[in-house]
């Protein structure tokens, strides 16, 4: 009997085989149609005006510059919107293209309906699929209206002559496939709908910060693949290849302004500066490339949506959340290392900062209190003393002060030391943190104290 079964198993096997690969390859070649399928273009919408007005262009500066372009589309000493600077991301660099409007380089030969596809579809006009690190995700939710100024903003500019840097993505990430399953996973192309429930300034407020200023970009969490969140949740991030921590929307102890003034609010966002803390590293770059140049109206619109953001947690709670430098529970200071930091202080910052973190309004920020010293995560507070803060110049604040870099002054238990004193004086709850913590988060961010 157990002859004959295996003598029957045998015959059977080369169907059975058959069929696994029919069925595989069935299986492959219907994932690869549903790929295809919702990657296909969509439809176009209305034509543009005939001709480029004057209006038209400068309504176009305007958003180009609430969109910060040039930031990403201006590489280091190079011309600007000529491209070529590297974005990190956890995969690897990626070089911006070219938007001036040389013809061979550039977008000359672009039409204004090429233009629309890229934001809202992330498709170049060539119909290759572009990389989400240039933030389609949230540009797509721009209007036609204002694709087309700003396209028509971009043409008016000098043409460059810049030849696109290859990109340098390890396989597969930059396979026309891996880009075709992410946006299968993770996006479609939409457009802003209006709140019915909400007035015309939230509204107004929820299309910029979810689309022109794409602050989803920083402040959205993502998952293992580069999936971010929904457009309207700010849970924070931290930027991998930059070292810095984009710190939670929805959390007053952290980033959030709910418990703000709608003044204290819109002013933070063409500022920079308030006594709610000073905007440093690379927000201090969004202030001066973006924000600052909100009109008062849409300043007032963006203040009004994020102050009505869900709240979670308390105005001065310090939330547990996973991170290098975040310890398990707060510890005690150590005796050595207390009066380590203490010493460190009074020699390297109370100057500036006050005995007791107290800071001198409107030119050194305070200590006590301060969301970046309480936050979870010491990232940010750790770069701040690497690299030195330095708050953004902007009209109302030509020439703020700015405190030096300390790379190279302390190694890294003075640098634990100085933080924690910082971190649990003056009845501070942020938790003291040891040389390693602080050399991990070295490791992991390229930080060489």
């Amino acid at each position: 009997m157990t002859g004959r079964a295996a003598k029957r198993l045998r015959s059977l096997a080369p169907g059975l085989v058959l069929r696994l690969v029919l069925g595989v390859a069935l299986a492959g070649s219907g994932l690869a149609g549903w790929v295809l399928w919702v990657n296909r273009p969509g439809p176009l919408p209305p034509a543009p005006p005939a001709r480029p007005t004057a209006e038209l262009q400068a309504r176009g500066a305007y958003l180009a510059r609430v969109g910060n372009c040039a930031g990403c589309h201006t590489a280091p000493g190079g011309a600007p919107l000529a491209g070529g600077r590297a974005i990190p991301t956890p995969f690897g660099a990626v070089y911006s293209g070219n938007l001036t409007p040389d013809a061979a380089t550039g977008l000359g030969r672009w039409t204004a309906d090429d233009f629309w596809r890229a934001l809202h579809e992330g498709r170049s006009r060539d119909g290759r699929l572009l990389s989400p690190a240039f933030p389609y995700t949230s540009y797509t939710l721009l209007s036609r209206a204002d694709s087309d100024a700003l396209f028509s903003h971009l043409q008016s500019q000098p043409a460059v002559h810049q030849p696109p840097r290859p990109q340098t993505l390890p396989w597969p990430y930059g396979s026309a496939w891996a880009l075709a399953a992410w946006r299968a996973l993770f996006f479609r192309p939409a457009s802003f709908e209006p709140d019915p429930r909400q007035d015309a300034a939230w509204n107004r407020g929820a299309y910029l910060t979810q689309g022109v200023a794409h602050c989803n970009a920083c402040h959205s969490s993502r998952n293992a693949l580069g999936g971010p969140q929904a457009r309207d949740r700010f849970d924070g991030s931290l930027l991998r290849g930059l070292g810095w921590e984009a710190p939670s929307l929805h959390r007053p102890a952290e980033a959030g302004m709910q418990d703000w003034t709608m003044a204290e609010a819109a002013a933070w966002l063409r500022q920079g500066v308030s006594e709610r803390g000073v905007a440093q590293g690379p927000m201090a770059e969004v202030i001066v490339g973006s924000t600052r140049h909100l009109s008062e109206a849409d300043a007032e619109a963006m203040a009004r949506y994020l102050r009505a953001l869900p709240t979670e947690g308390a105005p001065h709670e310090t939330p547990a959340k996973a991170s290098p430098l975040s310890p398990a529970r707060p510890p005690d200071t150590a005796p050595g290392q207390a009066l380590l930091g203490a010493r460190l202080y009074e020699t390297h910052c109370q100057a500036c900062h006050g005995a007791g973190g107290e800071g001198r309004p409107g030119v050194y920020p305070p200590l006590k209190g301060s969301r970046v010293v309480l936050q979870p995560s010491a990232i940010n507070l750790v770069r701040i003393v690497q690299q030195g803060g330095f708050a953004p110049a902007t009209p109302q604040h030509p020439r703020p002060f700015g405190m030096p870099p300390f790379a190279g002054t302390f190694n890294a238990e003075q640098l634990a030391a100085l933080l924690s004193h910082v971190r649990t004086s003056w009845g501070q709850p942020g938790g003291a943190l040891s040389a390693r913590q602080v050399q991990s988060l070295t490791n992991d961010t390229g930080i060489n104290p």
